[in-house]
């Protein structure tokens, strides 16, 4: 991770950690909770796809430094699509939406591996 700024973080098995902050970081709030070393977690904007006013895909940049297997800068992707019945436009919408997050996708794939490579973000 690259970045010369630090943020402090309260563990609760380690106490403070202070950790280098990469600049896709959106930051670490103080009014969260302390939490285990293992969690301490990097994340950037969030991506939102939603269709009929519901999200159906959520992706964002994240880095877990100290995991008992530590993940380098990935992305996060959740896909929560809601039970749903559509007629034929409403299906044809849906398709057409998911056909244009997959190239977006594809798109933070390789922002990704630039970033990997010590491109910025």
């Amino acid at each position: 991770m690259t970045g010369g700024r630090t943020v402090t973080v309260p563990t609760l098995d380690h106490g403070p950690v202070t950790v280098s902050e990469p600049e896709w970081c959106t930051g670490h709030p103080d009014d969260l909770p302390a939490e285990y070393r293992d969690d301490v977690h990097h994340t950037g904007p969030e991506h939102v796809v939603d269709y009929d006013a519901q999200a159906v895909l959520t992706a964002e940049l994240v880095a877990f430094p100290f995991g008992l297997h530590p993940v380098p800068p990935s992305i996060y992707v959740e896909i929560v699509i809601p039970a749903a019945t559509l007629d034929p436009a409403a299906l044809d919408g849906l398709a057409a939406i998911l056909t244009e997050q997959a190239a977006e996708l594809r798109r933070l794939a390789l922002r990704l591996s630039a970033l990997r490579a010590g491109g910025a973000w």
